[in-house]
């Protein structure tokens, strides 16, 4: 039996598996689609113990987390449905493998599709109604009570450092990148001075709200659950309005075939933040609100950065399917950051008319 068939088992005993197959197409874990022979379908996930050196707490959140989430859910959200995990008959969340990994096994959510861009302002608009769902029912657990699965996730001058660090020994610099990430130096502390000062709004965040990990229904219509809670921790609101509209607003995808085709979508922003706003405006101050137009020029620069530096560093963070991926993602990035900052001006416009103070 090879190690998918064991945690199966550990979860499942004395219950016949028709199939076990790869699932999706993460960066970061890896995960199985299992069916049982009765028809009953789940997912099973197996954390990267190269990117989280402490799964347990990983997973000790994800519990904490999603029956908070259950909870707080009311009829008004009853198509919104919360990841569950699910236990051995002697209640145990985690199978732990002869090599240390950690497993676990959640409900797969039926009649649902992931996506990898947006390509309708009306799905940016469920996009950003799902977020700020989420933000509106994580605002009552105390953020103290989580731990950290990634100290340092999403503080971008600790990133910067670790590229000053690196980059003297690296090998296959790349001269756009290394200008591009020079140029914008001084930007890098803006949201932790603001956090630094208590401008901004600090709470459980989910942490990675990229475009495909919002399951939307299957007519693509209606965003029904937000998934991969694995980097969910104590952070700011702004990092995850940031790196959601950083993904939403990119119609092309970060998998196009040149940088040269990558345009921050205005059309789309505003239907984001609409949605967003319907859902979570009351959560933000009025410094945060201020920076939302920064706040995706720095994350879309945080991830290019974190691509560049890991393609210089042979690539142990991000998985990669061809020479130089990592390289190609950081050029997505930053021709990203520089369609936002050709267009500051309005989408400063956009946020303030759809916060109501400016003017159509």
């Amino acid at each position: 039996m090879n190690e998918q068939g064991r945690a199966v088992s550990f979860f499942l005993p004395a219950t016949e598996i028709r199939s076990v197959e790869p699932l999706g197409s993460g960066n970061v874990n890896d995960t199985w689609f299992v069916v049982t022979a009765a028809g009953f379908k789940y997912v099973l996930q197996r954390l990267n113990p190269k990117v989280f050196p402490d799964p347990g707490l990983v997973q000790d959140n994800l519990v904490k987390v999603t029956g908070h989430l259950c909870a707080r859910l009311d009829r008004d959200d009853a198509d919104f449905t919360v990841l569950q995990l699910i236990a051995n008959p002697e209640g145990r969340h985690r199978y732990i493998d002869q090599n240390g990994s950690l497993w676990r096994l959640l409900i797969y959510i039926e009649n649902s599709l992931s996506l990898n861009s947006v390509d309708t302002p009306e799905q940016a608009a469920e996009t950003g109604r799902g977020l700020g769902l989420f933000h509106h029912l994580a605002a009552s657990l105390p953020a103290s009570s989580l731990g950290d699965p990634l100290p340092g996730f999403h503080v971008t001058p600790l990133y910067l450092e670790q590229y000053d660090k690196l980059l003297p020994a690296a090998t296959g610099t790349a001269s756009d990148c290394a200008d591009f990430i020079d140029q914008r130096r001084a930007d890098v502390t803006l949201l932790e001075d603001a956090h630094q000062r208590g401008t901004i709004r600090h709470q459980v965040i989910h942490g990675d709200p990229k475009v495909a990990n919002f399951l939307f229904s299957g007519d693509g219509s209606r965003v029904i659950s937000l998934i991969d809670l694995d980097t969910v921790k104590p952070g700011l609101l702004l990092h995850d309005i940031g790196d959601c509209l950083r993904s939403c607003c990119n119609r092309q995808g970060e998998e196009v075939e040149t940088a040269e085709d990558i345009v921050f979508d205005k059309e789309l922003f505003a239907a984001m933040l609409s949605g967003y706003f319907s859902r979570a405006i009351h959560l933000l101050t009025s410094r945060d609100r201020e920076l939302i137009v920064d706040s995706v020029r720095l994350i879309s620069f945080e991830l290019g950065l974190r691509f560049y530096t890991d393609h210089l560093d042979n690539n142990r963070y991000f998985k990669t399917t061809r020479p130089e991926h990592n390289l190609f993602r950081a050029r997505i990035q930053f021709a990203l950051v520089r369609s936002i900052e050709s267009q500051y001006t309005e989408l400063m416009d956009i946020v303030r008319i759809c916060l109501g103070t400016g003017t159509k």
